[in-house]
C-alpha cells in the first residue's frame, strides 16, 4: 500500500492547528491532499507517494529563501551530529586507501583507543564480512560502524610485524566531534584557536582553550573563523559571552510570527580584557557572522581578513511525523547596532553564485571593489567607527587573497586527493623512522624537509593515480612552496593531529599573519579609535 503523507496533515502535527490557519490557508492545503489522492487512485503507473511528497516539500521551501530545507528521515542524523557535537560508534578517523580500510588516528578517550587500536591498523573484517578489496565507499563503513550506545562490533585489524588478524569487539560509545581545530602559542604572548563549527560542544571546548593558553601567557587571542559555516545560535551567544562584559546585547532576531528576542551577555567571561581579533573569510558565515558582529559593534576586538558571506536568517529545525526534518526560517538577526548581514536574495541565481560574482568582481584582491551605499552605514556603539550591514561583516583590515602561488596545476592536483593519499601511505611506511628521527612535533616542524627526492616520488605517484592530471612545470614551480607545506602538514596531522596540521600550514594564511602584527603592535589601540 502506497503511503502518502499530506502537507496538510504534516503542518497539522508538527507545527499548527487548523484553528490558527485561515479558510484560505485551509483550501491551500486541501488542494495540495486532492492532487495526491488523484495522483494515488488514477497516475498511469506505481508511484511512490512517500517520494512525492518529499519533492514537493523541497520545492516548496525553495520558494521561500534559499536556506529553509527538507532533510529526509534517512539524513537527519547525519544533518544533526555537527550541532550536536558528537556521534555513536567505535572512534576512529579512517580512510579508504587502495581499497584498505585504514586507521588514522584513534579518537582520545574513544573505545578504540582503549581497546588498544593503532594508526596505521588496516581493518579487514566488519562482524563476518570481509571489507578488503571490495569497493568499500565510506558511506558503507559508517553504516557498519556507526550504531546505537552500547552495541558491539567486532572487527579483524591487519596490523605490521603480525601474522595474523587481530580481533577486537568493541562498544559503541558517544564520540565527540571537535569543534576546536586547533589551539596552540603563535608567539610568546599571541594565542591562536581555530573553530571550525558553532555546536553544543563549542563553548566549554574554547573555554578549555582559553584556560590552557592563559597558564602558557596569552596575553593577546587570535580566534579563526575563517571557513566557519557557523550553527548554533546560542553557541555563538555562549562564545560572545566570554569576550564582552557587562550586560551587553549581542544578538537580536524578529520575525513575522516571532516577536523580538534579544541575547545578551550575562557572566564574566574567561576573555573580557585581552586584545582580541577575528579572523573572517567569504565562507564565515551565520554563527560566525553573530560573533564577529557584536565583537566590532562593541569596539571589543577588530575583524581581519575578508567580507563574510553574508547570512542573516534563524533557522528552526521541525521535526517531522515520518522522522525527517524541515529547517525553517523564522527570523532574521541583527548585531547590536541594528545591523542585518543578510545579502540579497530576491534572485536566487545570483544568491547561489554571490562567490564566484565577488571574485570576478575582483572584491579577493581589491577592498576597493567592494561598493556599498550609506543606506548600509552604520556606527559602532562606543567609539562610533563606521560599519557596514546587508551582505556580511566588512573587516577592519582587508587582506587580498594571494593568487600567486595558487595555480589550477595546484587546484588539480588538491582534488585528485593524492595528497591525502601519499602522506597516509608515507607515515604508514615510515612511521616508526620519522619518530626516531623527529621525537617531538616541535623538531618536526623545525627540521623535517619536504625535499626533491620526495617531490619526485609525489608528483610519479600522483600522475599514476590520477592519468588526467597533466604535469604543468611553470605553474609547478610557482606553487612548488606550497605543495611541500601542504605534504609535510598533512604528514604532522596523520602522526600527531589536526592541532600540529595547522601549525605547520598556518605559515602560508596571510590573514593569520596580517593578525599577528596588529595585535603585537600599538596599530591595534589606534585601530580600535579610528575610522578604517
Amino acid at each position: 500500500m502506497i503511503r502518502i503523507f499530506s502537507l496538510l496533515a504534516l503542518m497539522t502535527t508538527s507545527v499548527f492547528s487548523y484553528a490558527q490557519i485561515d479558510n484560505d490557508k485551509i483550501a491551500t492545503t486541501q488542494k495540495f491532499d486532492e492532487v495526491l489522492t488523484y495522483v494515488n487512485r488514477l497516475y498511469v503507473d506505481d508511484v511512490d507517494g512517500e517520494k512525492l511528497t518529499d519533492a514537493a516539500i523541497v520545492a516548496l521551501l525553495e520558494k521561500l529563501d534559499p536556506h529553509s530545507t527538507f532533510i529526509s528521515k534517512e539524513d537527519v542524523n547525519d544533518a544533526n551530529q555537527k550541532i550536536k557535537g558528537n556521534f555513536v560508534g567505535i572512534g576512529i578517523r579512517f580512510q579508504i586507501l587502495r581499497d584498505t580500510l585504514m586507521v588514522v588516528a584513534t579518537i582520545p578517550g574513544g573505545p578504540s583507543e582503549k581497546l588498544g587500536l593503532l594508526p596505521g591498523d588496516k581493518i579487514v573484517k566488519i562482524g563476518a564480512e570481509n571489507v578488503a578489496g571490495i569497493g568499500l565507499k565510506n558511506s558503507q563503513v559508517r553504516d557498519r560502524l556507526l550504531g546505537d550506545r552500547g552495541t558491539k562490533v567486532t572487527v579483524a585489524v591487519k596490523r605490521k610485524k603480525k601474522t595474523m588478524p587481530i580481533d577486537y569487539v568493541i562498544t559503541r560509545d558517544i564520540i565527540p566531534l571537535n569543534s576546536v581545530d586547533a589551539s596552540y602559542m603563535l608567539s610568546g604572548e599571541t594565542g591562536y584557536i581555530k573553530l571550525n563549527s558553532f555546536s553544543r560542544s563549542s563553548h566549554q571546548e574554547v573555554r578549555e582553550a582559553i584556560k590552557d593558553l592563559k597558564e602558557q601567557g596569552m596575553k593577546n587571542l587570535v580566534f579563526d573563523l575563517q571557513g566557519n559555516g557557523g550553527g548554533l545560535l546560542y553557541a555563538s551567544k555562549y562564545l560572545a559571552d566570554e569576550f564582552l562584559s557587562d550586560d551587553k546585547l549581542i544578538v537580536y532576531s524578529e520575525g513575522r510570527a516571532q516577536p523580538r528576542v534579544d541575547l545578551n551577555s550575562e557572566k564574566t567571561g574567561l576573555w573580557e580584557d585581552g586584545r582580541l581579533v577575528l579572523l573572517t573569510n567569504e565562507y564565515s558565515a551565520s554563527a560566525s557572522e553573530i560573533l564577529s558582529g557584536a565583537i566590532q559593534d562593541w569596539d571589543r576586538g577588530l575583524i581581519i581578513g575578508r567580507r563574510t558571506y553574508g547570512k542573516g536568517l534563524v533557522q528552526r529545525p521541525i521535526d517531522l511525523t515520518d522522522g525527517s526534518q524541515i529547517r525553517l526560517t523564522i527570523a532574521r538577526y541583527y548585531t547590536p547596532s541594528g545591523r542585518s548581514v543578510q545579502k540579497s536574495y530576491e534572485n536566487l541565481d545570483d544568491y547561489r553564485n554571490d562567490l564566484l560574482n565577488r571574485y570576478d568582481r575582483g572584491e579577493f584582491s581589491s577592498k576597493d571593489s567592494i561598493s556599498l551605499p550609506d543606506s548600509l552605514k552604520f556606527y559602532t556603539l562606543l567609539n562610533k567607527r563606521t560599519v557596514y550591514g546587508g551582505g556580511g561583516i566588512m573587516p577592519d583590515y582587508f587582506v587580498p587573497l594571494d593568487t600567486t602561488e595558487r595555480t589550477d596545476f595546484l587546484s588539480d592536483l588538491v582534488r585528485s586527493g593524492a595528497f591525502n593519499s601519499y602522506s597516509l601511505t608515507y607515515v604508514d611506511e615510515n612511521r616508526e623512522d620519522i619518530l626516531k628521527d623527529y621525537p617531538t612535533f616541535t623538531e618536526f616542524k623545525e627540521n623535517f624537509e619536504v625535499d626533491k627526492k620526495f617531490m619526485n616520488k609525489f608528483m610519479k605517484y600522483a600522475q599514476e593515480e590520477d592519468e588526467e592530471l597533466e604535469m604543468d612545470d611553470e605553474e609547478y614551480k610557482l606553487s612548488e612552496s606550497l605543495i611541500k607545506l601542504r605534504m609535510k602538514a598533512l604528514i604532522a596531522q596523520n602522526i600527531w593531529g589536526y592541532n600540529e596540521f595547522y601549525q605547520v600550514y598556518n605559515e602560508s594564511n596571510e590573514i593569520l599573519q596580517k593578525a599577528l602584527n596588529v595585535i603585537e603592535s600599538n596599530e591595534y589601540k589606534s585601530a580600535l579609535k579610528s575610522q578604517k
